[in-house]
Parts: structure tokens; C-alpha cells; sequence
């Protein structure tokens, strides 16, 4: 339960294994490589930006050659594969498959090129499918539709924007142009949205018949053919099929390359490894012979490190202390109980080099307080098991997710527990049931006491804010800690020790009080009274004399005042523990609920479908709503009430140079170099 140590590694070696011993650190990923600044004289900086963009625009082609593999042969998915991770590769494998890069990559290369021509040709034949529907209603007109007339004539071939008939069009023009007197007509095809003709007319006419046109909104085809249209159309079809047939081909070539979908997958990891290393190699310094690196490395595994690479490569690495004033990135080293919950507390914020590590004591508060909130047995069982199976299930789990299963199973354990004390196995289930179907009376008996009964949710309710003072007054003391380990046991006392007394004697004092004892159900004798106001007003002394220690009189006033002010946060944020009751209840109540539902319609064999039924889907809607629940406000009590008494973070994680690929994990042989 504790920050790893980091040291700072600087490792100087010739430039001819630079290659090597940058391999054997992505493959141990224990080092973080830290930018060297310094160049000049006979030092330089490699740049690799020009790599990089080629590995990773090679990784993109791969990648993108699968995804098209997997539009004919798709890879089953489910529920579970997150579960399953990333296929295994030992390092005879990694090292044989990276020789035929090449190779592989000629055939990715292929698989775009063949995918381009496949669309390509799709895209040629659409085009011609929507000539066609546009030549449709032509498909009557016997000429040309570029006819535009003889050495007499001339040649209207278009559409007017209606549907009309050979009369109406006839009169439409006269209407226009009353003297023209040669105007031949042939409607085409008539429809709703528009009407196709052709007219000719004598020469001399022609302009007349063109302006009278106009006006009725005459306009040409939007697709003109040399040929009539008829013909057009079947030479568009015979087109349309050969290049079906050429699609087909297309696909077939394609498809032929299935037994390459892993090795795409693995070209995609391989040149995202390689883009990697060369990103790192920037932050290098060489000179002709040699290069230079430094970084952090955890202690643990700094002096094998080094050894490693003086046996090796005769490097010469030096492990030495970091400055304390200097920020190192933050790893922290936990047990199995403990370290499910690292995530939770990365998503607040890590803490920074010299500050406690709250992993371990918020694990317990973590696992509890859910527990509490979730509080069914049945449920805790549940997901217990589920998440059991598939830690066993699933070897090849990654790591983020194996800490979250980890997690809910230990909150299942509590979850049980609390279900378990407060009677409660899928809501009141063993008691319907008995009741419905066997007319006996069955219960769950609580080892504690039921929530839900009488006054029982008041008597929770207090416990829930005993947990809640217990919780907060951890976090007080944890700040306490941190001062006295510095060394500022006055801050101990202003700060931490005041509350203490401000806080807790006042709540003392408050539990001898006989406005509290139709809640909690006793009083503290009267002494106790006396005890508490004494310790509440030392306690506010404190606050108010000390507060503003180190600012101008004026401001100390004001800052004592305010910070016993403060109190009222305090009482605030253990009112907030009553949430511990409120979803408890929830979860209980509504899983009561659902078992009522369920056996409305009594006994028998249509009762106990019924019943079924209801059970399975409003059980399952209670698991997943009021899980999600627990887990949300568990978190905001670590975060808001715990978190806000001692905790600051801000500390950047540790990222070491390793492997990350997306389809392939590296197994532990090639980790180890």
C-alpha cells in the first residue's frame, strides 16, 4: 500500500546495440524514457518523425486490410469478448512472423489495391444504373436524341415540367406562339412530375417554337444518348452485368486471402511496436560511437536492469537517487485485496511522490459501503459467481479488466454479507415463494436486523452515520499522519486535532441529548454532555485562533471565523452517508416489489411461469440499475467525503516504454528479454 520507489536510470552504450538494448526495454517496459535536452558539439538527436509516419501509415494499411477481410468473413462477437484479451504470440512466433513483414505486406497492399478496383468498378456500374433510369422514359424514341433536325427542319427533344397529354401541349404552344402552323408533336412518356416530347417544325419557325417552349418551362434530357435510347439502355445493361461479373472476380480474389486475417492483425501491432521504438529514439543524445539515455525505473527492477545490460552489451548504466524536489512519474504497489480498486483511484487523480497512498483503507471503506448499498444476498451471490467464473474463465484477461472484475467480485463478497445481516435474498423471494406456492411459512431470517421492518431504516440510518464519522475521521487522521511524518505537529494539532475535538465533541454532547433518543434509542449519561462541549469549544478555540496562522491579524479573524464555520461542511458531508440507507432500501424494496408482481397470479403451473418470468427480467433490471448506483455513489464517497479531508494527488502515472498493441500480447518471455 505504498508509492513505488523510482531511481534514475542513465545508461550509455555504443551506438551499434542502440537498436538491441532499445528492443530489450520496450520488451521489459520498466524504464520510462526521459527527453535528453543537450545537443550540440558532438552531440546530436536523431529525427524520426519521417519513420514513424511510415510505420504507422503501414500499421493503417494493415489495419484497414482486415477490416475489409471482415466484411466477408466477419469474426464472431458477444457479450464476453472483452473478457477474452489479446491472442498469445511466444517469441519464436513474434520473431518468425516479423521476418516475413514483407511478404505479408505485399499481400496487404494487394487485398487495397483489389478492394479500390472493387469499388471503383460498384461505383461504374451504379453510374450506369442511374443512366438508365434516366433514359427510362425515353426508351420509346426511336432516334437519336441529339437529333436537332434536317436542312428544313428542326428538333425539340426534352421534358415540360407536368404531366399533360398531345392536345394540352398543342394548346399550350398556340397560346404562346398563335401563328406557328408546322409544329409536329410526339409525346415520349407522360408522368406526374414531368411529360417527355418531341417536336419538330419547319426551319424558319424554329425560334418561335423555341421562346414558346421556354415559357411552358421546357427544358433538355439530363442524360442525352448518341444512341436511341432503347439501344443505349441495352448496351448499359450488358455493361452493368460484366461488371457485376468483374465484382464478383473482384470479391473472389479477396476472399482468397482469408487465411491472412491474423497476419494483417499482426502487421498492424508490429509496425505500432516499431513506430514506438522510433519515437523514443528522439529522446536519445549520440554521438559517432555512442548514445546516451536516461530514465526512471522502479528500484525492483533498476539493479536487474542493470546488471543485464553490463553482462550483455558492456553498457554502462548508473542508478542514482532523484532529487527530492523533483516529480517522478507514480506507480503504486499494492496487494490483491487492494489493488482491484488502483483504477478508482486513478480516476480521481494519483497521488503525487511524498503523499500516502489511501489505496489500501479506501479499499475497505470501497468494498463496505458498497456492500451496503447493494445489500442483497441473492444479488451478492450473483455477481460473486459471475465474476468468479470469469477470472476463471478468461486467462488472458487484460489487466484494467481483471482489476474490475476483481473489484465488483470483492464487492459481491460484502454485498452478500450485508444481505446475509440485513435478510435479504432477492428481496423477500423465499417468502413469496413458500407462501405461493407451498401455502408455508418460509423466511430468510436476518442476522442483524431487517431495514425494511418498523423502525429498523431509523436504526440504520444512525449506523450508516456512525460508518460516515468513522470514514471521515480516517481521512482527518491520514492527514495527521502525513504532518507528523514531515515534522509539523503544530499543523497536526490546528488542523487535524482541533477537528477532532470540534467534531467529535460535539457529536458526543449531541448523544446525551434526549432529542436524539427516539433515533438511536439511548442517551449518553450527562457527563458526557459537559465532556463533549468541552472538547467541541477547545476544539473551536483552536479553529478560530489558528486558522489564519501566518496572515495579518485582521485576516487571521476572519479566517479563524471562517473555518469554524466550517463545521457545517462536516455535518454536511456525513448527512451524505445516508445514502448508504437510501439505496439499500431502494434495492430491497424494489426486488420486493418484483416478487409481488411475479406471484399475482397465485400458484399452479401458469402462476409459476408468470412468476419465472418476472423474477428473471426484474431481478435482472434491479441488479444492473441499483449496482450501477452503488458503484456511482461509492465512488462519490471516496471522492467527495474521504478524498476532500487529506487528499491533493495530482501525480502523473507511470508510463514505461513496452509493447502496446491492440490484437497480440507478447507472453512473459519476450517481457523478460
Amino acid at each position: 500500500m505504498a508509492v513505488v520507489s523510482m531511481t534514475r536510470i542513465d545508461i550509455c552504450a555504443l551506438r551499434k546495440n542502440r537498436k538491441a538494448i532499445i528492443e530489450d526495454l520496450q520488451r521489459r517496459g520498466v524504464v520510462e524514457i526521459s527527453p535528453l535536452e543537450f545537443e550540440g558539439g558532438v552531440f546530436e538527436k536523431l529525427e524520426t518523425s519521417r519513420q514513424q509516419s511510415l510505420f504507422m501509415k503501414n500499421s493503417s494499411a494493415a489495419s484497414r486490410a482486415y477490416e475489409i477481410m471482415l466484411r466477408y468473413y466477419p469474426r464472431k462477437s458477444s457479450m464476453l469478448e472483452m473478457f477474452h484479451g489479446r491472442q498469445q504470440l511466444s517469441t519464436e512466433q513474434y520473431y518468425n512472423l516479423a521476418s516475413k513483414a514483407k511478404e505479408i505486406m505485399h499481400d496487404v497492399q494487394d487485398v487495397l489495391a483489389l478492394d479500390k478496383e472493387l469499388s471503383e468498378t460498384r461505383a461504374e456500374a451504379l453510374r450506369y444504373e442511374h443512366q438508365i433510369e434516366a433514359l427510362k422514359p425515353w426508351e420509346n424514341l426511336d432516334i437519336s436524341m441529339t437529333f436537332k433536325g434536317t436542312d428544313s427542319t428542326r428538333a425539340f427533344i426534352g421534358t415540360l415540367p407536368e404531366q399533360l397529354d398531345h392536345e394540352q401541349i398543342l394548346n399550350l404552344i398556340a397560346e404562346q406562339e398563335p401563328d406557328l402552323s408546322s409544329v409536329s408533336l410526339e409525346v415520349i412518356s407522360a408522368s406526374r412530375e414531368m411529360t417527355c416530347v418531341f417536336l419538330i417544325c419547319k426551319k424558319t419557325e424554329g425560334d418561335d417554337l423555341e421562346f414558346a417552349l421556354r415559357k411552358l418551362g421546357f427544358s433538355a434530357p439530363s442524360v442525352i444518348s448518341k444512341l436511341p435510347p432503347g439501344e443505349r439502355i441495352a448496351v448499359l445493361k450488358e455493361k452493368i452485368k460484366m461488371l457485376r461479373s468483374e465484382a464478383v472476380s473482384l470479391e473472389e480474389k479477396i476472399k482468397s486471402y482469408q487465411d491472412k486475417m491474423d497476419l494483417f492483425m499482426f502487421m498492424e501491432d508490429y509496425f505500432s511496436i516499431r513506430a514506438d521504438k522510433y519515437n523514443e529514439l528522439q529522446k536519445l543524445v549520440n554521438t559517432r560511437h555512442t548514445f546516451f539515455l536516461s530514465g526512471y525505473a522502479p528500484e525492483k527492477d533498476a539493479q536487474k536492469l542493470r546488471t543485464y545490460l553490463c553482462d550483455k552489451y558492456d553498457a554502462v548504466v548508473e542508478c542514482s537517487e532523484i532529487p527530492q524536489d523533483e516529480e517522478i512519474p507514480i506507480a503504486l504497489e499494492n496487494n490483491s485485496f487492494v489493488r482491484p480498486v488502483e483504477s478508482v483511484l486513478e480516476t480521481y487523480s494519483l497521488p503525487t511522490r511524498y503523499e500516502f497512498d489511501p489505496t489500501g483503507i479506501m479499499a475497505i471503506f470501497y468494498y463496505i459501503f458498497f456492500g451496503m448499498m447493494f445489500s442483497d444476498a441473492g444479488y451478492g451471490i450473483v455477481m460473486t459467481i459471475a465474476c468468479a467464473a470469469a477470472l476463471l474463465k478468461f486467462k488472458n484477461m487484460e489487466d484494467g479488466i481483471k482489476k474490475s472484475v476483481k473489484m465488483f467480485m470483492f464487492c459481491g463478497i460484502s454485498t452478500t454479507f450485508w444481505g446475509f445481516m440485513y435478510g435479504s435474498f432477492f428481496g423477500d423471494a423465499v417468502t413469496v415463494i413458500g407462501k405461493t406456492f407451498f401455502n408455508a411459512d418460509w423466511a430468510f431470517p436476518a442476522l442483524w436486523f431487517d431495514p425494511i421492518q418498523g423502525t429498523n431504516s431509523m436504526t440504520l440510518l444512525m449506523y450508516c452515520f456512525l460508518f460516515g464519522i468513522i470514514h471521515i475521521f480516517v481521512g482527518l487522521g491520514i492527514k495527521g499522519y502525513m504532518y507528523i511524518k514531515d515534522g509539523k505537529i503544530k499543523d497536526a494539532i490546528y488542523d487535524v486535532l482541533s477537528w477532532y475535538l470540534l467534531v467529535g465533541g460535539g457529536l458526543v454532547a449531541l448523544m446525551s441529548m434526549d432529542i436524539l433518543k427516539s433515533m438511536t434509542g439511548f442517551t449518553l449519561p450527562p457527563v458526557f454532555l459537559t465532556v463533549g462541549g468541552v472538547c467541541a469549544a477547545v476544539g473551536a478555540v483552536l479553529i478560530l485562533l489558528f486558522s489564519g496562522r501566518g496572515s495579518t491579524p485582521l485576516k487571521r479573524a476572519l479566517k479563524g471565523i471562517y473555518g469554524v464555520y466550517g463545521v457545517s461542511s462536516y455535518l454536511s458531508d456525513i448527512l451524505s452517508y445516508s445514502r448508504l440507507l437510501a439505496l439499500g432500501l431502494a434495492t430491497g424494496v424494489i426486488a420486493q416489489v418484483f416478487n409481488q408482481i411475479g406471484s399475482m397470479l397465485g400458484g399452479g403451473v401458469l402462476g409459476a411461469i408468470v412468476f419465472i418470468l418476472v423474477f428473471l427480467i426484474g431481478h435482472s433490471l434491479n441488479i444492473g440499475i441499483n449496482a450501477l448506483g452503488a458503484y456511482v455513489h461509492t465512488n462519490r464517497l471516496q471522492f467527495v467525503e474521504f478524498f476532500g479531508k487529506f487528499y491533493e494527488g495530482g501525480g502523473e502515472k507511470f508510463a514505461p516504454f513496452k509493447i502496446n498493441t491492440k490484437h497480440y500480447n507478447i507472453k512473459e518471455d519476450i517481457n523478460n528479454g
